[in-house]
Formats: structure tokens, C-alpha cells, sequence
């Protein structure tokens, strides 16, 4: 009889023990494109642990990759949630690998970005400049153009991220084209300027370098503002963000819900946490601007750059820019790589 109360306890305990670990493994999410070292991930995925529950492991896809895994599993979904530069949330709605979700405060977003249906919606945005390590230039000035990087004294200095496949070397691309006369019906420009970098043997990265960057590996790299302010007030690193005097782009980063993801739920959860007045807390506090500017303070916005500066920074057709994205990352494959 004491044989089978012993048997009976450990039955019950391995069913208390199991039911314990459904529920523990059934609070998580994963996210493509959700990597540690971008935009603060770390801390966005630490906030939504502490205060939602839910496991979110990191993921280091860029959108590119990220879109291109989620049309491979369109058919068995293995995320439950996407973040992508604005043009990868565009063009993931037209191969229908996510679903319209409107989030909490989805009235907070302007209408410009924001899906009208909800298949992406803005969660912060960054304005594309130089992130310059300045230890690592050997004593040569920073560079104040797009034009100075084609100079000699830079060669071998310069990064990246490949415009074919992460969505900030496309953003660098159109911010080029743009800055240098070009249009997103001509890319002209941009080609030209990429023909003239390679004989500056450019380091070109698929993705997030912000730690080749503090290193000095790559002592000038294309990038968002927000990573050069990290890096000088956060990380203490003697770096500095220059807005092009040619001029620039400005670019939202958007998120979405997985068409058929399956932790959907906990997913909808984490995307209204991204918005909420704690998640756009933790962009502020990574220097991007939140998509609701009320989580701005008058201390962050005094380590931006002046708004004379952030003048020269361009917005363009979202829409139209996700859909000739094809063609220039054609162009730049067949006349650049």
C-alpha cells in the first residue's frame, strides 16, 4: 500500500511538474529581426519579460532574411511577429505572410505610418547618417558629405550594410540617391555613387555592425542616428553622427503580426506593449524617435543633434519606395557587387 501512495505522490508531481512546464513554455513569442545590439531589443524584450511574462529569444535576421523566412514558412508559420524597415513591412503585406492587427493606441499613430488595415504599423523611425568612430580615423576629419567618403584618405574606412537584403542599406541607398539628385524613378545617382566607393574598398556587412564600429573595424559606417548616440552616451565611445550636408532620409521601423503564428496571442500582446507609454519608453531611452512623441523628454532631446541639422533629413513615398526596391537591388547587384 506504501509502494502505491509513493508511485501515486510521484504520479501527481510529474503531472503538477508537467502542467507547470506547458504553462511556463506556453508564455513565449518569437520575433524575426529582433537582435540585441539593434535599436535597444535587449531592453524592449527585457521590458516585455518583467512586465507581460512573455520569453521572446533574441533573433539577428535582418529584414531581408526576415521576410525571405517568413515566405519559406508560409505555409507552417514558425514566428509570431515581424520588425522590418518600413519597405520589408510593405512588400511582407504583398506576399501575405502577415495579418492585419490593429494594437492598442493604434489611433496614436499618424496616418502616414501606419498600414490603413493594420499589416504593419510604425513602432519608431531613425534618420540615416554617418556613425563615425573618431579614434579609429588616424587623425583625418570626419567626414561632413556623402562625397568626402569617395576621397582617397578614407579608403578601406567605410561600411555598409548590403542594400540588396538589410533594410538600413536600402534606406542608405534611397538617402544617397536622393541627397544626390536622384528620384525613386531614377537610381542613377546612387549607382554611380556605389561604382565610385568600391574603388574605396568599402566594407560591406549583411548585418548589424555597431560593434565593428566601437571596435575601430569599421571607423565610418551608414547607419542610424540612434546607434551613434548609443554608442557616445551609453557605450562612452568617442563617436560622433553626421548628417550629410548633401541631405538624408528619415525612415520608420515597422512590426507585424504573423499570418497564422503560433503564439498569435502573446504576440498581439507584444506588439501592444511596443506602443504602449513603458515600450516607447525604452525606444526614447535607445535614442530612436518613438512613434508617440509624448516619451521624448527635453534631456533626450538635447543629446540629438540640433533641428537645423535633422531639417536636411527627407521623407518619401513609402509605398512607392517598397515597390522599385526590386529594381534597384537588381541594378545594384548586376552593376555594383
Amino acid at each position: 500500500m506504501k509502494k502505491h501512495l509513493q508511485a501515486f505522490s510521484f504520479l501527481i508531481a510529474a503531472l503538477i511538474l508537467g502542467f507547470s512546464s506547458m504553462s511556463l513554455a506556453g508564455e513565449t513569442a518569437t520575433c524575426y529581426n529582433c537582435p540585441p545590439e539593434w535599436a535597444d531589443w535587449a531592453g524592449q524584450l527585457n521590458a516585455i519579460k518583467e512586465n507581460l511574462g512573455i520569453d521572446i529569444p533574441f533573433d539577428n535576421k535582418n529584414s531581408g532574411q526576415t521576410l525571405s523566412q517568413l515566405i519559406a514558412e508560409k505555409n507552417n508559420p514558425v514566428a509570431d511577429i515581424a520588425y522590418f524597415g518600413v519597405t520589408f513591412g510593405i512588400l511582407a503585406k504583398d506576399a501575405g505572410v502577415v495579418e492585419a492587427y490593429k494594437p492598442a493606441l493604434w489611433d496614436q499613430i499618424p496616418a502616414g505610418l501606419k498600414d490603413p488595415d493594420g499589416y504593419w504599423f510604425t513602432i519608431h523611425s531613425g534618420t540615416l547618417g554617418l556613425f563615425v568612430n573618431k579614434d579609429a580615423l588616424g587623425g583625418k576629419p570626419v567626414p561632413k558629405s556623402w562625397k568626402d567618403l569617395l576621397k582617397p584618405e578614407y579608403k578601406g574606412m567605410v561600411g555598409y550594410l548590403d542594400p540588396s537584403s538589410a533594410a538600413v542599406g536600402y534606406s542608405g541607398a534611397v538617402a544617397i540617391n536622393i541627397a544626390l539628385g536622384g528620384s525613386l524613378d531614377n537610381f542613377d545617382p546612387a549607382i554611380r555613387y556605389f561604382k565610385e566607393l568600391k574603388k574605396n574598398d568599402p566594407i560591406v556587412p549583411k548585418q548589424t555592425s555597431y560593434a565593428r564600429v566601437l571596435s575601430g573595424e569599421i571607423p565610418i559606417l551608414f547607419d542610424y542616428d540612434f546607434n551613434a548616440y548609443r554608442g557616445k552616451y551609453k557605450d562612452k565611445a568617442n563617436v560622433e553622427f553626421v548628417i550629410p550636408a548633401e541631405g538624408t532620409l528619415m525612415a520608420p521601423y515597422v512590426m507585424s503580426l504573423v499570418k497564422g503564428g503560433p503564439q498569435s496571442a502573446n504576440g498581439k500582446k507584444a506588439l501592444n506593449f511596443t506602443l504602449s507609454d513603458k515600450g516607447q519608453a525604452v525606444w526614447a531611452n535607445a535614442f530612436l524617435r518613438p512613434v508617440r512623441p509624448t516619451a521624448m523628454t527635453p534631456e533626450l532631446t538635447a543629446k540629438f543633434l540640433p533641428e537645423s541639422e535633422y531639417a536636411r533629413a527627407k521623407t518619401v513615398d513609402w509605398k512607392k519606395m517598397a515597390d522599385v526596391q526590386e529594381k534597384f537591388r537588381d541594378r545594384y547587384l548586376n552593376e555594383v557587387r
